[in-house]
């Protein structure tokens, strides 16, 4: 039925609709017109019609108010739709012609840049990759020669404070750390210049531990913390034992802590240079033979001796004892060196005796040096009789002459507290000329008269006499040397 209205309307309807067939609401429609009576159709359907017609074009104008943006960029996406389509055609027969291109280019790359093909590039990237993970790592590790060097001078700036301790240990740490790297990556030249850098530092750290062995006044502990640090800074002095086997005690640890020593006992002597100027004048006099009495019986040329020798055997008393005990404490030398040590305090002749013959020397090329401390006695003795000598014939008052010599002889008895009495070494004054010779003589009358003094003592006392000479010693140790 519908079909047919259709055909009857189609001359009535306009050219575009009626080359189109009838859509589903049209035949819907359609269908329902027969449905209706006449009047109806005559009345209330036009009616109706006008209503929905007037309800559709109130919602084209809402919905045209609403999107009409949309509706313009449709319209004009459709009238490009026209070119946009074949630039899409060609763009995609160009990716498509590019496809394989970039497939080989992929194959290429994924083997060039391949885990198991050996690239330098790649390598490179690595580390570069690897040297980024790790920047602070290194930043730290290329910090630690300026720390070193800072705790160090900070610590030679800060000499004799009780805050240097602490940054000395803070650079023997930081060094310590250094020498494990080195360890651990043997192979590095980063950690190669860190390391020599540091060596650097260490050198000028030894320097200033050097000085500080040198100083005036050096105390025990000092020393001790001193001799540590060196230690651990150039283990290599601290040999305990020679090359064949035998103790050497000390090293050239201890050797180098008494030539530190001697420098400073040196230098405190050449404090009395002016003293020793004048003495110096009144020996030329005496050599000339211009030497004058003024006044009765009183001697004027030696007084200014009297006072340089005074004062030369004070401090050399002083220091000589401090050095030794420093170093006996410190280094703490086994029996064997003690024994040699004394042997060669008591005389040359009997340390000669002790050493080997010269054909087992030359059987044992490598037989050990003789102890620092067996040798070094002997040196600070052979600078206190080369004064004597030099200087004691100036002197021609015979009670200041026994006065110094008893000051003499109780600095044999405190360096004999030690186990170095030279008091026996000081017999050989008189062998250079007759000057010289009347010096023996004295020596042995003060020693006399001294013996003599503690044998009334002992008496005194009640002590027993049956040791002569260690009561003898004993008596000097317990005198004054201010008495003299």
């Amino acid at each position: 039925m519908a079909d047919h209205l259709y055909e009857l309307l189609i001359p009535h309807l306009p050219s575009n609709e009626a080359k189109q067939p009838a859509d589903s609401a049209t035949i819907q429609y359609l269908n329902r017109l027969p449905t209706l009576s006449l009047q109806a159709l005559q009345t209330t359907e036009p009616q109706s019609l006008a209503q929905s017609a007037h309800s559709n074009l109130l919602s084209l104008q809402a919905l045209s108010n609403r999107s009409h943006k949309s509706f313009i960029t449709s319209a004009d996406s459709l009238s490009n739709l026209h070119s946009s389509i074949p630039n899409l055609t060609r763009q995609a027969q160009e990716l498509r012609d590019g496809i394989p291109k970039l497939d080989k280019e992929a194959v290429r790359f994924s083997s060039k840049y391949s885990r198991t093909a050996e690239n330098a590039k790649l390598e490179q990237r690595k580390k570069v990759m690897r040297l980024s993970r790790n920047v602070d790592r290194i930043s730290d590790i290329l910090e630690l020669p300026t720390l070193l060097a800072t705790a160090v001078s900070s610590a030679a700036a800060n000499s004799g404070t009780t805050g240097t301790s602490t940054t000395y240990s803070a650079a023997l740490d930081l060094y310590a750390h250094i020498k494990r790297l080195q360890t651990l990556y043997p192979d590095s030249p980063l950690v190669k210049d860190v390391g020599s850098q540091a060596e650097d530092a260490m050198k000028d750290m030894t320097s200033n531990l050097i000085t500080a062995l040198r100083a005036q006044n050096l105390r025990l502990a000092a020393a001790m913390r001193t001799v540590g640090w060196l230690r651990r800074v150039a283990p290599e002095l601290d040999a305990a034992h020679g090359d064949n086997g035998t103790s050497n005690g000390g090293g050239a640890l201890g050797a180098l802590f008494l030539i530190c020593r001697l420098a400073n006992l040196v230098s405190t002597l050449e404090a009395l240079d002016p003293l020793r100027e004048l003495a110096d004048q009144e020996s030329q006099r005496r050599a000339r033979g211009s030497d004058q009495k003024i006044g009765t019986g009183s001697w004027a040329d030696g007084h200014q001796t009297e006072k340089y020798l005074k004062r030369y055997i004070e401090i050399f008393r002083e220091q000589s004892f401090a050095i030794v005990s420093l170093y006996k404490n410190i280094f703490t030398p086994d029996q064997s060196e003690s024994d040699t040590a004394i042997s060669g305090l008591r005389g040359i002749d009997a340390r000669l005796k002790t050493q080997a013959s010269p054909a087992e020397r030359k059987l044992d090329p490598f037989q050990s040096l003789s102890p620092a401390l067996a040798t070094f006695p002997t040196h600070l003795v052979q600078l206190l009789t080369d004064t004597l000598r030099t200087y004691l014939p100036n002197i021609q008052d015979k009670a200041a002459r026994e006065s110094l010599l008893t000051q003499v002889l109780y600095c044999a008895a405190s360096l004999g507290r030690l186990g170095g009495d030279f008091s026996m070494i000081l017999t050989e004054l008189g062998d250079e000329g007759d000057e010289t010779e009347d010096l023996a003589y004295e020596w042995e009358e003060v020693m006399r008269k001294h013996r003599a003094l503690a044998g009334r003592l002992e008496q005194l006392t009640g002590a027993n006499p049956t040791s002569p000479t260690g009561s003898s010693k004993g008596t000097l140790q317990a005198t004054s040397p201010a008495a003299a």
